[in-house]
């Protein structure tokens, strides 16, 4: 038989729903090297695909333009899926618990645009041949920096339209929190 505090700490498990956080992250080559940024996070400063949250109201393709745009001064145009992926973050210095399922894709990036300012907290971009993403892999903000790489150089594509954002996404007002 549970106790009383057993039982209430099972009751308030099933009323909350576990929800990860939704990324969005572009993989971008050109002439063999991969456009990273180097950001500040609380563990200190760290590489990272351009990638970010998905915000209300956009398509996974269009929150990857956005936060390319925001972390690079570079447009980026999607063109195809590289693969959506699930990890798991423990932060060290609080023990945060945060899962991710970030959405990555390849695509066509554009000239860069200096007048624009960099997103908070972005240091630089960088250019790097994917032997220098491998070797800096203990500076990676996610394992999933490597990862989504790998599979961009094994050629793993998807077509956008397996990612269907229906309209209601963008037509209808942001839901009230």
């Amino acid at each position: 038989m549970l106790c009383g505090r057993s039982k209430a700490r099972i009751i308030a498990a099933m009323d909350t729903r576990w929800k990860p956080n939704v990324t969005v992250a572009a993989i971008i080559e050109r002439d063999g090297r991969y456009l990273l940024i180097e950001e500040h996070t609380p563990e200190g400063l760290r590489l990272n695909n351009p990638a970010g949250h998905l915000d209300p109201g956009e398509s996974p393709a269009q929150g990857c333009a956005r936060e390319t745009l925001e972390e690079t001064a570079h447009a980026f145009t999607p063109t195809a899926l590289v693969g959506i992926y699930l990890s798991r973050f423990q932060r060290p210095a609080t023990g945060e618990d945060i899962t991710y399922l970030r959405v990555a894709f390849c695509g066509e990036v554009g000239a860069h645009q200096p007048h624009l300012k960099l997103d908070h907290g972005i240091v630089r971009t960088l250019w790097m041949t994917p032997q220098e993403v491998r070797d800096s892999a203990a500076r990676h903000r996610s394992p999933l920096v490597l990862q989504c790489m790998e599979d961009h150089l094994a050629g793993q594509r998807f077509d956008l339209k397996v990612i269907h954002t229906a309209a209601a996404v963008a037509d209808l007002p942001p839901l009230q929190t």
